[in-house]
């Protein structure tokens, strides 16, 4: 979109703000709120800017104490505007429009601290290579009850026969339509927006739900997991509910996942380079699923990036390794059945938590060191691979030190991005471990 395209799209549809936004670390909206005309004014002349700080701010609001990464003086970064992700935030009242921009230092150098980049440098190795990752990601929710006191626990929704849910409805209709006003809203706004969201089903847990994106590009479903995250919860409140991302928000319920599926194509003849002419595997679809055996453990930060992430793998359906297996959800990695041209493996160990450009750039370049590195996978698994050996970082503290120690992928990303990473990882660990939890009150208080 031209710069007139873009000013005659905000005239049209009578824009009065926009929100210029990024995802910061966590995957939270950070941004400013400007008048159209500033808006407009500010495209071209740096005049959009962020302090670089943000990028290493913690999901308290914090900063690691030692902040090497960022200069004390804490400079201004460039907001450069993608212009073919502005939208129309349909559930305002005031015409008003969301963008998601780009971001460089004043030399013109992409941050290398900030996701979307980091999803694009993964990206990068793909092009040279003449491949072109192709993703579709699964994001799993909770809607609750409002909660105004963190102390309770969180309870479903009252839907419109009047009840909570107290059963699990796994791929109930009637259940999802206990929240039709909610959903039909979704739809809505995602369509206002150009979201390619695809299935909806009730998900296993009470007032879980479960959204499907249309296959494509990874920065694309990136930006629309980004925004739909953002649509739902605001959809939620609108209604007088929560909706939560969060891996595993109720004790006795599953967690919630972001399964994200691949495949790869040669840009020249547009073929799946996992299938053969003769519609069999082949050997680098072998090296993908080997990178992510190989790698995963050390990309946990990006696919269970909170304290709570870890808590959903306690659930008796959540992978607990790094086995992989033929149309078998046990695994941590799964084959789907599928035709030759639609070979993929779906990754199931992200939680919805995720920072979508993290774990999507995460996932891709465990499978990407895999082609280049020749790897090997292991024997598929054809039974319950729950009952295996756990194989992946039981903390958040094991899953940094393994990020840490992992030379191929901080080779890629960069020493910084990881190092401040992992360092606002630490705090956000540490700040944890300072809460007294209810458990402690209830069992030690007065017994130890």
């Amino acid at each position: 979109m031209t710069f007139e395209e873009l000013e005659q799209w905000c005239k049209e549809r009578k824009i009065t703000e926009v929100e210029c936004m990024i995802p910061d670390i966590s995957g939270v909206p950070r941004g400013k709120i400007l008048p159209t005309e500033k808006f407009l004014r500010g495209i071209g002349s740096n005049g959009h800017r962020l302090p670089e700080s943000i990028f290493t701010q913690t999901i308290t609001g914090e900063w690691p104490e030692e902040d090497t990464w960022v200069d004390i003086a804490d400079h201004d970064v460039i907001l450069e505007v993608d212009t073919s992700t502005i939208r129309p935030v349909p559930w305002y009242k005031e015409p008003t429009a969301q963008v998601i921009c780009d971001c460089i230092y004043p030399d013109g150098k992409p941050v290398d601290l900030y996701a979307r980049q980091i999803l694009r440098t993964v990206l990068g190795l793909y092009e040279k290579k003449g491949w072109e990752p192709i993703i579709a990601p699964e994001l799993e929710f909770y809607l609750v009850q409002k909660n105004t006191d963190p102390d309770m626990p969180l309870v479903p929704p009252i839907g419109k026969n009047g009840r909570p849910e107290t059963a699990r409805q796994c791929y109930g209709i009637d259940a999802v339509n206990e929240f039709d006003p909610v959903f039909e809203d979704v739809y809505d706004y995602c369509e206002a927006m150009g979201l390619d969201i695809d299935t909806l089903n009730h998900e296993a847990g009470a007032a879980q739900i479960e959204i499907n994106f249309l296959h494509g590009d990874p920065l694309s479903l990136a930006d629309q997991v980004f925004l739909f995250k953002r649509t739902v919860r605001q959809t939620a409140l609108s209604h007088d509910i929560y909706a939560t991302f969060m891996a595993k928000p109720m004790k006795d319920e599953p967690g919630s996942s972001m399964h994200i599926h691949h495949s790869v194509v040669d840009v020249k003849t547009g073929e799946n380079i996992f299938s053969d002419a003769d519609g069999n595997a082949t050997e680098v679809f072998g090296n993908f699923i080997a990178g992510l055996q190989r790698y995963s453990s050390a990309a946990m930060p990006f696919f269970a990036p909170n304290v709570n992430s870890y808590r959903r793998f306690g659930y008796d359906e959540s992978p607990i390794n790094i086995h992989w297996g033929i149309d078998n959800r046990s695994c941590g990695f799964r084959v789907p059945n599928s035709s030759p041209q639609s070979r993929r493996v779906e990754n199931r160990l992200c939680g919805s938590d995720v920072n979508p450009y993290l774990a999507i750039a995460g996932s891709l370049l465990c499978g990407y060191l895999g082609m280049t590195q020749g790897l090997k996978p292991a024997a598929k698994i054809e039974d319950n691979a729950y009952v295996l050996p756990r194989g992946l970082p039981l903390y958040l503290s094991d899953a940094i030190t393994e990020l840490m120690d992992c030379k191929p992928i901080k080779d890629v990303l960069g020493n910084r991005f990881v190092e401040a990473h992992c360092a606002t990882k630490e705090v956000e660990y540490n700040n944890y471990h300072q809460v007294i939890s209810s458990w402690e009150r209830e069992h030690l208080l007065l017994n130890v």
